[in-house]
């Protein structure tokens, strides 16, 4: 993968996106469904694309919503549809677009006091909230983002009852409904003119702001915080969380500077991501350059992304910790402080996810739960308490409230970042010292991704290979111990293949979007055992791919 030159610098203005004819776009293309590219695509995040290129526009939205409406109604959910934006500039005309129809359909839909914009996490603790002893009557939500992604896209994420993301089975269904109405010209889809529907008596108002701030101190240890004087900076990136951190500081009288509160839908404040491309990913060091810049005015600092459920964690020594790292941080310090969760409380991971999480788990005597990518995975474990902790290498996770009961059931992004000075305040060492600790202990092992070319038809095999395809014996000179291609965890399908011996392993996975596939791969070993990993995996991949081809 190459570097671009513009990496960790701010974007020249003709690099910004032209928020008017984007807009333009969203309104006045209509998409082809004989082009997979231009219909209804439901990934892990929900359906995302451009307005540019005809994947995310009016249509599209009107589609989606009609289809989740008939969703509700096929499932007999009739409680409120909790409904929330980030602040990516085709947010706000998909929110019209959406709450037109919802409004036609006749949805109870709870939008956000002041015109507020909502995060992600916070639209899941709406829902857990509102559902807690309830059986009938149920609330959903949908949230209206494309999470971290460059300015000129945009998203659209559908969270059922259970709070989390919507799983395979209902997002099929849902994108199945959508393409339906794309090709029938939006045949069948009610809709109302947006003032109308603004004005309708099942649209209301909700203080989702206040729901979720003054409930922060039953899943962090907000005393201590304050007890402490941490000093932090928060860096918002421009995102839905924008107005709460100034609300949470306030509400619990916290030591916290927000570094930057500018909302603009090109984001030209933000430092050009590796490749070039405007990315508000709080795990990049090429995007966190203007918090990193100001590392030593805190004693912590974090950032979220445009919908808030992604962390960056800044300290002094070590900078920006890789996602990897902070999990392992969490983990140790969570399952060791607090003391209502349940002794069977187990560690939740994706395949991809550092090994280093492992040896810490084992460390702790606690159950390790390994799943495919996808934070779906995660929601029934969250939901019932026997998960604790759970987390992404994409720097996504949220855990149990102090008393071992739910808290959210996607990701959160704020209370990961709160944490950091939490463990601060408590440990009187930050994460990056921490991590230091458990690296002396457990070994420092090395992270990479790296990407390798792959036709249609490799990605499709890659994804539905079996373990006794691999023709290998070793890697990078170590015995294999595991090849899988069904997590350990709940033995569903990894859509790839994961590759480990006692010292390092490596992950292959095709991308839904790109004529390539993904090596995640990991060395306890150092970095030239690493790249040796790397490239062992793409010949182990291949051999593979021509036995099954």
């Amino acid at each position: 993968m190459t570097t671009s030159p513009l990496a960790g610098k701010l974007a020249p203005p003709a690099m910004l996106v032209n928020v008017p004819r984007l807009i333009t776009a969203y309104y006045s293309d209509t998409p082809d469904p004989a082009l997979p590219a231009q219909r209804v695509a439901f990934g892990t995040s929900g359906h995302r694309g451009c307005s540019f290129e005809v994947s995310f526009n009016e249509w599209h939205v009107l589609a989606i919503s009609q289809a989740i409406c008939d969703y509700r109604k096929q499932q007999r959910i009739g409680g409120p549809l909790f409904l929330g934006i980030d602040t990516h500039a085709l947010s706000e005309p998909a929110y019209a677009s959406a709450l037109e129809v919802l409004a036609a359909n006749g949805v109870e839909v709870m939008l956000a006091a002041r015109d507020e914009y909502t995060p992600t996490p916070v639209i899941s603790h709406a829902i857990l909230t509102y559902n807690l002893g309830r059986t009938e009557g149920l609330a959903d939500g949908i949230v209206i983002t494309p999470s971290h992604n460059p300015p000129d896209s945009g998203g659209y994420k559908y969270n059922p009852p259970h709070g989390g993301p919507a799983g395979n089975d209902v997002t099929d269904w849902i994108e199945a409904r959508a393409n339906g109405y794309l090709k029938d010209g939006l045949r069948g889809v009610a809709r109302m003119p947006f003032r109308q529907a603004l004005r309708a008596t099942t649209t209301h108002q909700h203080d989702f702001m206040n729901g979720y701030v003054g409930d922060l101190g039953s899943v962090l240890d907000m005393d201590a915080i304050r007890g402490a004087g941490v000093r932090m900076g928060v860096d918002p990136l421009g995102g839905a969380g924008v107005h709460y951190w100034a609300a949470i500081a306030d509400r619990y009288g916290l030591n916290l500077t927000v570094v930057n509160s500018l909302v603009d839908p090109t984001f030209r404040f933000m430092s050009v991501d590796w490749d070039g491309k405007i990315r508000m990913d709080p795990s990049s060091s090429y995007a966190m350059q203007g918090l990193i810049g100001l590392k030593d005015r805190f004693d912590i600092a974090f950032a979220c992304d445009t919908d808030h459920d992604r962390h960056g964690i800044v300290t002094k020594g070590a900078g920006l910790l890789p996602p990897n790292h902070y999990l392992a941080v969490a983990i140790f310090y969570l399952f060791q402080q607090r003391p209502q969760w349940s002794t069977d409380a187990a560690v939740g991971k994706t395949v991809v996810s550092s090994q280093m999480i492992d040896r810490v788990a084992g460390k702790l005597g606690r159950r390790l739960y390994e799943v495919p990518v996808g934070f779906k995975w995660f929601v029934d474990g969250l939901l019932d308490g026997s998960l604790g902790f759970v987390g992404e290498e994409s720097a996504g996770a949220s855990f149990v409230r102090r008393d071992g009961s739910v808290w959210t059931t996607d990701k959160d992004g704020m209370v990961p970042a709160l944490l950091s000075a939490e463990i601060t305040a408590r440990m009187g060492r930050d994460p990056g010292e921490i991590y230091r600790e458990l690296a002396r202990e457990f070994g420092a092992p090395v992270y990479d991704r790296v990407e390798a070319p792959a036709t249609p038809a490799q990605k499709k095999m890659l994804a539905q290979l079996s373990p006794q395809q691999v023709r290998s014996a070793q890697l990078a000179g170590e015995k294999i111990h595991s090849i899988l291609t069904r997590a350990p965890g709940n033995d569903a399908p990894i859509g790839g293949l994961k590759v480990a011996a006692e010292n390092g392993w490596f992950a292959a996975r095709p991308s839904g979007t790109e004529d390539i596939y993904k090596i995640y791969a990991e060395s306890f070993l150092g970095e030239t055992h690493l790249r040796r990993i790397q490239q062992e995996a793409q010949t182990i991949v291949s051999d593979a791919l021509l036995a099954a081809g």
